[in-house]
C-alpha cells in the first residue's frame, strides 16, 4: 500500500534550469529504495520537496493521508515526521555524541530523552563514543550519530542526501551493511539519493533512476539491469561495446567469452588489473571499433591476439 506519494511534482529555477520535471513517485511504507542518478539530475531538490522544505512549481506529495506542506503554506517549513539527512553531518562541534542525538528532544519529557538515546547508542553501536566530541570521530561515526539524531524523534521517513560521499570505500561499505540492518529492523521508510550505483544496491536492489529531472525507470536491480529503458541506465552498470555496423546495438563486457579461433578476432591494447579479473581494452580487426572485455582467468597481455563472441541474446537495443 502506498504511503509516501509524489504526484506530478516540477521544479523550475529560471528560464533554463528545470530542475524536475512532472516526477511522479509511490513509496509503499517501511520500503528502502535507492534513487540513482547524476549530479544535477534533480534528487536534492526532490528530496527537499518531499521534506517541506522547498517550494515546488508544481504537483503534490502526501504521506499517508496527510498533504506535504511547503514553506509557503506552512509558518515552520519540514515536519518531524520526515528527517533529511545529508552529505554534511551538521553537528554541533562542542557538544558530546549524547547531547547531540538529544537536542531535537529537548522539549520532551526527561525520562523519554533518556531513554530513547540511550537506544540509540545502543543501535547505532555509538554507546563507546558517548562522551567524545565530534572531532575525535571518524567520519562514518559522524554520519552516525547525524543519523541517529534524525531517529530520535521517532520519524516515519528517513531521506538519505548522498550522505556517504565523503567517506573511504571501507567505511562506507561498513556503515550501509550496519544501516541496511537498522533500517529493517525499524521499519522506516528510507529514500537513498545517490550518484554511485555500487552505493544503491549495498543498501538495497530496488532502483529508481532520475535523469533530467524525470523517474526514467524503476524496479529490483536485475530486471534494470537486463532491460535498461535507454542508454543511460545501461551505462550506469558500466562499459557498453557498440556492435560495429549495428546501431544502437550494444554488448557488455561481462557478456564476451573467448574463443580459441574463429569468431571476432581482436588485439588487446591495454590491460588493467581489477578485483574480480583483468579488464582489456582491445581493437577489433576490420571495423578499427574498440571495446572492453573481461578477462575472469588473467591469462592475457598487451599485444596479444585473441577470438571473442556473444550470446545474441545479450544484445542490448538502446536509444539515447
Amino acid at each position: 500500500m502506498t504511503y509516501l506519494k509524489i504526484e506530478k511534482v516540477s521544479k523550475q529555477y529560471d528560464e533554463d534550469n528545470m530542475a524536475l520535471e512532472g516526477f511522479s513517485l509511490e513509496v509503499p511504507k517501511g520500503n528502502v529504495i535507492s534513487m540513482v542518478g547524476e549530479s544535477g539530475s534533480g534528487k536534492s531538490s526532490l528530496l527537499r520537496i518531499i521534506a517541506g522544505l522547498e517550494i515546488q512549481s508544481a504537483g503534490l506529495v502526501y504521506l499517508g493521508d496527510q498533504k506535504i506542506l511547503n514553506p509557503n503554506e506552512k509558518l515552520v517549513p519540514g515536519y518531524d515526521e520526515i528527517q533529511l539527512i545529508h552529505q554534511e553531518y551538521k553537528l554541533y562541534p562542542n557538544s558530546t555524541v549524547e547531547e547531540n542525538i538529544a537536542r531535537p528532544l529537548l522539549m520532551y519529557d526527561k525520562a523519554y530523552q533518556k531513554e530513547r538515546v540511550e537506544e540509540l547508542l545502543d543501535l547505532l553501536t555509538l554507546t563507546a563514543h558517548r562522551h567524545k566530541k565530534p572531532r575525535q570521530l571518524s567520519g562514518g561515526q559522524q554520519q552516525k550519530v547525524a543519523i541517529a539524531r534524525a531517529l530520535s524523534i521517532e520519524p516515519e521517513v528517513l531521506l538519505l542526501d548522498e550522505p556517504f560521499s565523503s567517506l573511504d570505500a571501507i567505511q562506507k561499505r561498513e556503515l550501509i551493511e550496519e544501516l541496511k540492518q537498522i533500517f529493517e529492523s525499524l521499519q522506516v521508510t528510507v529514500i537513498f539519493v545517490t550518484h554511485d550505483l555500487d552505493d544503491a544496491l549495498l543498501l538495497t536492489e530496488q532502483l529508481f533512476i532520475i535523469h533530467k529531472g524525470k523517474l526514467i525507470q524503476q524496479g529490483n536491480a536485475e530486471d534494470v539491469f537486463r532491460h535498461p529503458a535507454n542508454l543511460y541506465v545501461a551505462k550506469l552498470f558500466g562499459y557498453l561495446n557498440v556492435l560495429p555496423g549495428k546501431e544502437n546495438n550494444f554488448v557488455r563486457p561481462s557478456d564476451i567469452h573467448f574463443l580459441k579461433s574463429g569468431g571476432i578476432k581482436a588485439k588487446v591494447q591495454k590491460r588493467q588489473y581489477l578485483i574480480h579479473y583483468n579488464l582489456l581494452t582491445v581493437q577489433l580487426e576490420g571495423s578499427g571499433e574498440i571495446w572492453r572485455v573481461e578477462d575472469k582467468e588473467r591469462e592475457f597481455q598487451e599485444g596479444d591476439t585473441l577470438f571473442l563472441d556473444f550470446d545474441e541474446d545479450k544484445v542490448l537495443y538502446l536509444e539515447k
